[in-house]
C-alpha cells in the first residue's frame, strides 16, 4: 500500500511538472512572438541599425542627433543644412561613401569639411555636401545618388571606396529574426566595444580606442582575404563592385557630372605592425599576401572605364612611418589621417582642373 501511494504521488508530481513546463513553454513562445511583432512594428516607424534591411538608411544618422560638438542635419547627415537648389555660380560636390565619409572625428576635422574650406580659399563658391552613411557599399552609393543625390544638382560626385570592406556584397536574401539581432547587438555592445559606442555630445578623444584588442584584430583578420594572393573571390566581388561604379559613371556622364573615386586604404595596408599581426594570425607565409593587390586591380579597371580616381595608398604608407593615421582599434582615420587625405584630394582636384584647362570648372 505504501509503495502504491508513493507511485501515485510521483505520478501526480510528474503530471504537474509536465503541465507547468507546458505552460512555461507556451508563455515563452507567445512572449517571443509578441516581442518579434513589437520589434517589427517599432523598426518600421523608427528604424534601428541593429535590425537588417536592404536599405542604405539602416545606419543613417538620426536627424539633429548629437555628434560630439555638432548636430546632424535634418537629413541625418553629418553636415550643415543645404538647400536642394544650389545658388547660382556655386560648384556643388556630393561626398558619397561609408563611415569614412561620415567620419569618426568631429565635423570640423572631417576631410570633406577641410576640403570645402580649402577649395573656397582657392576658387569659390564651392559647396561640398557630406552624404556619408556608415556600413554602406557600392550598391548603396548607386541608390543614394539616384534617389537623393541627383536632386541636389551636383557638378561633381566625390565617391570614397574603402578597400577594407567595399568589396563585400551582403546577401540581401538572408532573413533575420529581430529578437536574434537584438541579442547579438547587446552581446556585441558589451564585449566588443570600448566604454562608449555613441559619440553623443561628449568631448572627442583622438587617442581613445573604439574596439577591444580582440575585436579589432578579428575585424582586420576577417578582411585579410582581400590581400591574399590565392583568394579567387576578389575577382568576382571586384567585378560586382565595379558594375555599380560603372552605373554611377554612366549616370554622371548623362548629367554632365564629374566623377572622382578616392581609394581609401585599410589600416593593415599602411601599418607594418598590424600587417605582421594579421599575417601571424592567418597561419600563412608572409609572401602569401599582396597588400596592394586590390588597389592594382581597381586601378586597371577604373582606367579602362575612363573613371577618374585617386589612390591614397602610397602616400599613406609614407606618412604612417612618422605618424599615426588611424584611431586606435577603430579602422577609421584620426584627425591626422583626415588632414592628409584632404591635402591629397585637394591636390588631385586642382591638378585635374588645371590639366583640363578648365579654370571655370570651379568659379572664382
Amino acid at each position: 500500500m505504501q509503495m502504491t501511494g508513493l507511485v501515485a504521488i510521483r505520478s501526480k508530481v510528474m503530471r504537474r511538472l509536465l503541465a507547468f513546463s507546458g505552460q512555461v513553454a507556451a508563455i515563452s513562445v507567445i512572449t517571443l512572438v509578441l516581442c518579434e511583432i513589437t520589434l517589427h512594428v517599432y523598426d518600421y516607424f523608427y528604424p534601428l541599425p541593429i535590425f537588417y534591411t536592404d536599405s542604405y538608411n539602416r545606419w543613417r544618422g538620426k536627424p539633429f542627433a548629437d555628434d560630439y560638438d555638432f548636430k546632424l542635419n535634418s537629413k541625418g547627415f553629418k553636415d550643415v543644412e543645404h538647400q536642394t537648389r544650389k545658388s547660382p555660380g556655386t560648384f556643388r560636390i556630393l561626398g558619397i561613401g561609408d563611415s569614412f565619409v561620415y567620419g569618426v572625428v568631429p565635423h570640423w576635422a572631417n576631410y570633406l569639411t577641410l576640403l570645402e574650406h580649402d577649395l573656397n580659399r582657392t576658387r569659390s563658391p564651392v559647396e561640398i555636401i557630406n552624404m556619408g552613411i556608415s556600413a554602406t557599399g557600392p550598391h548603396d552609393y548607386l541608390n543614394l545618388l539616384g534617389l537623393e543625390g541627383l536632386d541636389l544638382e551636383p557638378d561633381m560626385v566625390l565617391l570614397s571606396f574603402f578597400i577594407g570592406n567595399d568589396f563585400e556584397v551582403p546577401d540581401r536574401s538572408e532573413k533575420y529574426f529581430y529578437m536574434k539581432s537584438l541579442v547579438k547587438f547587446v552581446v556585441a555592445r558589451y564585449f566588443a566595444f570600448a566604454p562608449s559606442l555613441s559619440p553623443g555630445n561628449r568631448a572627442y578623444d583622438d587617442d581613445a580606442p573604439t574596439f577591444t584588442d580582440d575585436t579589432f584584430m578579428k575585424i582586420e583578420i576577417s578582411r585579410s582575404w582581400v590581400f591574399q594572393k590565392d583568394d579567387e573571390a576578389l575577382q568576382g566581388k571586384a567585378a560586382a563592385a565595379l558594375a555599380y561604379l560603372s552605373q554611377i559613371k554612366e549616370i554622371c556622364d548623362r548629367r554632365n557630372v564629374r566623377l572622382v573615386i578616392v581609394l581609401i586604404p585599410d589600416e593593415m595596408q599602411v601599418n607594418a605592425a598590424l600587417q605582421r599581426s594579421v599575417v601571424a594570425a592567418s597561419k600563412l607565409a608572409p609572401d602569401a599576401f599582396d597588400f596592394a593587390r586590390p588597389n592594382h586591380l581597381l586601378a586597371t579597371e577604373l582606367t579602362s572605364r575612363d573613371i577618374d580616381y585617386l589612390d591614397l595608398l602610397e602616400e599613406f604608407i609614407s606618412a604612417s612611418i612618422d605618424a599615426r593615421l588611424y584611431k586606435p582599434n577603430d579602422t577609421h582615420w584620426n584627425i591626422n589621417g583626415n588632414n592628409i587625405a584632404e591635402k591629397l584630394i585637394l591636390q588631385h582636384l586642382l591638378r585635374e582642373f588645371s590639366r583640363r584647362g578648365n579654370e571655370s570648372v570651379i568659379g572664382r
